[in-house]
């Protein structure tokens, strides 16, 4: 099936959504149903002179701006964001892909393609590197107060992810916290670490922002807060570690020789940290597929994007996440029936 675009949101739309859809045709064989204003989009589509096999346009005649409040998308039904939504939640469209604005975005998802059987909360889940590959950090924005059994519902997400997606087999989940011990951490990390810890999941107990990063863990469950100040922090290091070597390395004639001779290695500590090579992060624990990428997305980010989006579809993870937190749910309703009243 094919993926949905809001071609009209971020910074560079709709040529980066164009692009970008026409390298994921192209390239990767997705078909992409570019959505947004139709003059627009197709006229992008004649400028640069790229072939439509594969893409189809959709129109949208509405525009949820950056600025715009999250919930405007609820009044604008014919938006860009609010049509993706559509597509998927009527099985036009696998997943959908957006640059645009992130709140409107999951309000779009929530309200046009629903939360899963047994998912209180959806959530955003991250990819960071570390030192041995990547490790899945969520939730990064979507909720910024979560109770325990939120953070096992985000575990579960998780854990499918991982194991789908990203391919580790037998993912390892971690409680982030301020210490590896138990008793560290507020009332909801060490009611969540219960939680957790009778999920039936690898789960490895508390970790701490260091282990995000060391590669002893695989997915790490933190609420939106928390791992949104991570998220944000983690970008702008990267950023600075980067420009400060570069700055290093032009200082001098021997300096500038030795960028030269280590340029390879440059290039691909560079990828490695480089958000446009995940492009989007996935809102997990909705029907269907919905990635949110940054602003800035260009052509590579939203290629990537609507790869990601892909591999998310022919995963089936929604139905797999679904059935697990199902099967937890009755477990803890027999559970409870079998205690009998207090």
């Amino acid at each position: 099936m094919p993926i949905a675009v809001d071609a009209m949101g971020g910074d560079f739309a709709p040529r980066a959504a164009v692009q970008g859809a026409f390298l994921a045709a192209a390239e990767d064989g997705v078909a992409v149903l570019l959505v947004g204003d139709r003059e627009r989009v197709g006229a992008e589509l004649d400028r640069i002179g790229l072939s439509r096999d594969r893409i189809e346009v959709v129109h949208a005649e509405e525009t949820v701006a950056m600025d715009e409040a999250p919930t405007s998308v609820r009044r604008k039904r014919r938006s860009s964001l609010a049509v993706c939504a559509q597509l998927v939640r009527d099985g036009r469209a696998e997943a959908m892909v957006s640059a645009g604005n992130t709140g409107a975005a999951m309000v779009a998802a929530k309200l046009y393609m629903g939360a899963l059987p047994g998912v209180d909360r959806p959530a955003l889940a991250a990819v960071f590197p570390n030192r041995r590959g990547r490790t899945l950090v969520l939730d990064v924005g979507a909720n910024v107060d979560s109770r325990p059994e939120h953070l096992r519902q985000f575990a579960v997400m998780g854990h499918f992810y991982a194991q789908e997606v990203i391919g580790t087999t037998r993912p390892r989940v971690g409680l982030l916290s301020i210490g590896e011990e138990y008793a560290k951490g507020n009332d909801v990390t060490r009611d969540a670490h219960r939680f957790l810890a009778a999920a039936g999941l690898n789960f490895i107990g508390n970790v701490e922002g260091r282990d995000v990063f060391s590669g002893g863990v695989d997915v790490v469950v933190c609420d939106g807060f928390v791992g949104n100040v991570l998220l944000k922090s983690s970008e702008a290091m990267a950023e600075l570690v980067v420009g400060m070597v570069r700055e290093e390395l032009m200082r001098t004639s021997r300096t500038r020789f030795g960028g030269w001779l280590v340029r390879p290695a440059f290039a691909n500590f560079k990828r490695r940290t480089d958000y446009t090579e995940y492009g989007a992060v996935p809102l997990l624990g909705v029907e269907g597929g919905c990635f949110i990428g940054h602003g800035r997305s260009n052509a590579k980010a939203m290629r990537n994007a609507i790869h990601s989006a892909s591999e998310f579809g022919r995963a089936e993870l929604s139905g797999k996440i679904g059935a697990k937190l199902t099967q937890l749910a009755a477990e803890e309703a027999r559970l409870a029936s079998s205690a009998g009243p207090v």
